[in-house]
């Protein structure tokens, strides 16, 4: 086996988590879509009223762009699929990207594999071989899914292809911010900025009056444009093909041209010494996480604001009776401000559960960057360290959560919705249960098994989630159903706010809490 090939095997062996984690997700993501609309809509005029209702809606154009074609399960599931898994593929593609390439520098590693034989060159190409292996898997994975769900494989293929497409435009992205920028923060930071910006422009697009063209504009349109399973555009992977490999090319000339572990964005070797926030381990973490905070809590922010703007599109007339039944199966009616915005509030009980990932995240990466080990030899306890870090991810959960609510009040008062704001502040307090329990069973996870403690966490939530979709699809009894705590979050501020229930996950939480801090104490710290 060559250097190159150990290499390559050996990152693309390191992404197992990740790429696994993306694949389960998209698999199952795609084959619910396809079995849910058979299964809900199995007549034409079914169809038909579901697509005069739902196909011109703002709000759904939101999430998943301009339909092409809903009156087949194909058509359907290219709409659905397609706008929402395009966003996680440049996920995918940008954290792939950068995990190879500024991560393995800042690690050290990289320094240790260049001392020998191999050449800058040749190690960014056994990076790339890595994330071109990973970006197969994805395919795969999408191609199951659609399979499984027995829509026709050359157009499956086509459609997996089309969405996949934008994780190599945002790998080359990712690989590009890496050698800008001198951090792996820095870098992540940058190159989610431009996959924002994508989004932003792909919703321009599809929601603004005369401004579809802007849809060329954005690797996330080229998705919608390719058009799969209604009258498909082959020609337009070009498109994410030669910008990708423009921008990996640049990257890759870049890499040969600067010292390892700096970036071409300098960073200042000297400054004024900056005190805040240093008068205790709690304090620190507030310091290193501020950022991170602040990001979460502006995309979080503008897309609750989008959302109450948009919660006054559906209209009791223009949505059919058999549509408004299946809606109300959630618990709620979507044809009034108030019912909408309890059931897209599920999608912040997912970012805020995120947020609580990604907190833990950060705690293991003080961790495996060695940094416990001199904190702890001062006089620092463990327990006292830790819970002061789960102190701070539930207190910054919380400003999200109720920042969401307060903004999403805004959004919907300004297209004068008839919606209190107590009402909005207690649907936003509504995604602190579950997000809550998430979070006391990832910290358990990583005093138990720490190497593997982030994977489990985002794993945890990302099947919950999926469960919650596609549960009751499958015609499994209740009590499996009930298994994932999505289930149990109430429709606020449609529905009323369901104490047991969150008082339950809430004492979950707390105990895993206690015992993550129990064994976490005991046991040895880990490394990488």
């Amino acid at each position: 086996m060559s250097a190159l090939e150990a290499i390559a095997r050996r990152a693309f062996a390191d992404s197992r988590v990740r790429n696994g984690s993306f694949a389960v997700f998209f698999a199952l993501y795609a084959y619910v879509q396809v079995i849910g609309y058979r299964h809900t809509y199995p007549t034409l005029a079914e169809r038909l009223a579901f697509a005069k209702s739902f196909g011109s809606s703002t709000t759904l154009r939101l999430f998943y762009g301009v339909p092409r074609d809903l009156l087949t399960v194909g058509g359907y599931t290219a709409w659905r699929v397609g706008g929402t898994a395009s966003i996680f593929a440049g996920v995918w593609g940008l954290l792939a990207a950068i995990r190879a390439t500024r991560t393995e520098e800042e690690s050290g590693r990289q320094e240790l594999v260049l001392a020998g034989t191999v050449s800058r060159l040749g190690a960014y190409g056994a990076a790339l071989v890595a994330v071109a292996a990973g970006a197969l898997v994805l395919w795969l994975a999408l191609f199951a899914g659609l399979v499984a769900g027995r829509l026709a494989a050359g157009e499956s293929a086509y459609l997996a292809l089309g969405i996949v497409a934008p994780a190599f435009f945002f790998a080359g992205v990712g690989a590009l911010a890496a050698q800008l920028a001198p951090t792996r923060r820095l870098a992540l930071e940058l190159a989610t900025a431009a996959l924002a910006l994508a989004f932003l422009l792909r919703v321009v697009a599809d929601t603004a009056s005369g401004l579809g063209w802007v849809r060329w504009a954005t690797p996330l349109g080229w998705t919608e444009e390719l058009r799969a399973f209604a009258d498909p555009r082959p020609a337009v992977l070009a498109l994410p093909l030669f910008c990708g490999l423009a921008l990996l090319g640049a990257a890759g000339w870049l890499a040969t041209r600067r010292d390892v572990g700096t970036g071409l964005m300098r960073s200042r070797d000297s400054a004024e010494p900056r005190l805040h926030f240093l008068s205790s381990p709690t304090a620190l973490a507030v310091r290193e996480e501020r950022w991170s905070f602040v990001a979460w809590l502006v995309g979080v922010g503008v897309f609750a604001v989008v959302l109450g703007v948009l919660s006054t599109s559906f209209s009791a007339s223009s949505i059919p009776e058999n549509v408004r039944k299946q809606v109300e199966k959630l618990g709620a009616s979507i044809t009034s401000p108030a019912g909408a915005l309890g059931v897209y509030f599920l999608l912040f009980v997912l970012a805020v559960s995120l947020f609580a990932c990604a907190q833990i995240a950060a705690v293991r990466r003080d961790e495996a960057e060695q940094r416990l080990e001199t904190l702890f030899a001062c006089a620092v306890g463990r327990r006292r360290w830790l819970a002061g870090r789960l102190v701070v991810a539930a207190s910054a959960a919380a400003a999200i959560a109720l920042s969401a609510g307060l903004l999403a009040w805004v959004g919907a008062a300004s297209k004068h919705a008839n919606l209190s704001l107590p009402r909005m502040l207690e649907a936003g307090a509504n995604c602190l249960p579950a997000a809550l329990l998430f979070l006391g069973l990832a910290a358990l996870g990583f005093a138990v098994v720490p190497r593997a403690s982030v994977g489990l966490a985002y794993g945890l939530v990302s099947v919950a989630f999926v469960w919650d979709l596609i549960g009751e699809l499958l015609g499994l009894p209740r009590w499996i159903v009930d298994l994932t705590p999505f289930q149990h979050v109430g429709l606020v501020p449609a529905q009323p706010f369901r104490v047991g229930e969150a008082t339950v996950m809430l004492g979950v939480a707390l105990a895993a809490s206690i015992a993550s801090f129990e064994v976490f104490a005991r046991r040895d710290l880990t490394g990488p």
